[in-house]
């Protein structure tokens, strides 16, 4: 469609196609991360009753309409920004702006002291134990102003990478893809080969050399014996393996999270090769989730993992409900290695497993920055969002968006400001919202933008003479209803976000209040302008 010079900033958005579409393969493995986001959140879900392995299939099955949707959408409209451009095409300016707005971005702020504490328990204290920094080790592990130093150091990572532009980053990720999963099938064939009998004196000797912890298996089974049942690796019907599925989105939901870089994306209108990409980075990690899951209880017995998760995590949400015994996070990485004979051994297959954190860390904020350079050259934020680097095409005003706010509630999350810290899975649920968005737009597109629909690739795909892409959309839609009620009413109360958390409801609406005040701010300023926002969001932008 073609667009009057005048409507949007500038004639061409200044990003250009440098990615292929192997980097947006593994930018997309990479944000279904099983070793930092998976690990993660499998430890923290320790008391439910479904089986693990069961809920991480059926988990892929639900998100794989996610893919669909995604893969059609950018297939249709193929532009930087993904998300804020479909729905504010199709549901209308305002809905897109405030959607995306507040859960490709504002939330994002809340996942910096995540990526931190991710961090710290995947690279900096594991290393630091096996190189023989017992106190370092133990003080990163616990100390909140470590925590908030790691999450400055994260921060500047990452502003450098995405800084220095999109090829260096799809660099930067090839490199830790390779190495990452080199370190993983270390793990797993540790896992594999290792004398599961000598598994307790390997786990007893290591955390007391390590962190000074004597006797920690006894005291793992003690302290996690008095909290009740743990979560099965097997089994547990399949309402209970429901039930886990709301925690596990927290890991599993994100294989469109290169959305928004479409634009940038070498051969995006071609919908088959959107859906392998993101398709495959889903069910790659969802069977090696599996398979590591299946060597880690050979080796240490599934049911011991999620008791050390129990009691560190109890611990650390409730110290007066449960003693610490586990000083650190239960790290099956860490677990594989204690007890081999050479700390370079250790070192070098800690190190390896580190790129699972260095190349997915950008993910943080590099989606993000393109929601807000395309809300700026739809003339809804500041011309300077929208400047991009001539040397490396970045958007480094948007980027700075991200990160200062990001550190301001990273402090409030890590020293629990207001019951902050309760707010994991919130992080989760906002963007949830957003995505309900999207494939609300992606049911109506046939029907809304008729002849957008029919000049994309969707038109050839149908189910009974229904687009294809509207039968996703609904399921897509069925499926994040089920999350959102469950987060919201949490009729079990399993998660701890719902309406009866005060805090967590008063920072969801002031997010989406933010967002709204800005938007209209925006619009009022624009028309002060002569500039005539409607009329923006009937052009599709250029590229």
């Amino acid at each position: 469609m073609a667009s009057e010079p005048d409507v949007f900033l500038r004639k061409a958005t200044g990003l250009v196609r440098s990615w292929s579409v192997m980097d947006a393969f593994i930018y997309a493995f990479f944000s279904v991360n099983l070793v930092t986001l998976g690990l993660y959140t499998m430890s923290q879900a320790w008391y439910f009753e479904g089986g693990l392995i069961p809920a991480l299939i059926l988990g892929a099955l639900f998100v794989l309409p996610e893919v669909v949707v995604y893969a059609g959408l950018i297939a249709a409209m193929p532009r930087a920004g993904g998300d804020y451009v479909w729905q504010s095409r199709i549901l209308g300016g305002g809905f897109g702006y405030v959607l995306s707005m507040t859960g490709w971005c504002f939330i994002l702020w809340l996942w910096t002291p995540l990526y931190a504490d991710m961090l710290r328990h995947v690279v900096i204290v594991p290393l630091g134990a096996v190189l023989g920094l017992k106190d370092f080790a133990l003080a990163v592990a616990t100390s909140p102003l470590a925590w908030f130093v790691v999450v400055l150091i994260t921060c500047g990572f990452v502003t450098l990478v995405i800084a220095k532009g999109m090829k260096t980053y799809a660099t930067v990720q090839k490199i830790c893809f390779w190495i990452g999963n080199a370190g993983l099938a270390a793990v797993i064939l540790l896992f594999l080969t290792r004398d599961p009998a000598g598994f307790r004196a390997s786990f007893d000797s290591g955390m007391s050399g390590l962190f000074g912890v004597d006797g920690a298996y006894a005291a793992v089974e003690a302290a996690a014996g008095a909290l009740g049942p743990k979560t099965p690796l097997w089994g547990g019907g399949l309402k209970a393996v429901m039930l886990l599925l709301p925690y596990l989105a927290f890991f599993n939901l994100w294989p469109n999270w290169g959305a928004t870089l479409y634009g940038e994306i070498r051969g995006s209108q071609d919908i088959r090769r959107n859906f392998a990409g993101m398709a495959s980075a889903l069910v790659a990690t969802s069977v090696l989730a599996i398979l590591f899951l299946l060597a880690l209880d050979r080796y240490m017995g599934f049911d011991f993992y999620m008791k050390a998760n129990a009691a560190f995590w109890q611990n650390r949400w409730d110290p007066s409900s449960s003693p610490m015994v586990l000083p650190v996070w239960p790290y099956p990485a860490l677990f594989a290695v204690i007890g081999l004979g050479s700390r370079f051994v250790q070192a070098l297959v800690l190190v390896a497993m580190s790129a699972w954190f260095f190349g997915w860390a950008g993910t943080i904020y590099l989606s993000s920055t393109r929601i807000l350079f395309s809300a700026s050259f739809d003339r809804l934020l500041p011309e300077g969002v929208a400047r991009v680097s001539e040397k490396t095409r970045t958007p480094i005003v948007a980027l700075l968006l991200m990160v200062i706010p990001g550190v301001i509630v990273s402090a409030l999350y890590i020293w629990d400001v207001l019951g902050f810290s309760s707010l994991t899975l919130v992080s989760t649920l906002v963007i949830a919202v957003t995505f309900f968005g999207t494939s609300l737009s992606a049911v109506l597109l046939p029907f809304v933008k008729k002849d957008l629909y029919r000049a994309s690739p969707l038109a050839r795909f149908s189910i009974g003479g229904v687009p294809l892409i509207t039968v996703f959309g609904a399921a897509f839609c069925a499926f994040l209803g089920y999350l959102l009620y469950q987060w919201f009413i949490d009729p079990n109360q399993l998660y701890g976000i719902s309406y009866r958390n005060a805090t967590s409801v008063a920072f969801v609406v002031a997010l989406y209040l933010g967002a709204t005040a800005l938007y209209f701010a925006m619009r009022a300023w624009r028309r002060k302008s002569g500039i005539d926002v409607d009329k923006i969001y009937g052009e599709i932008p250029v590229e």
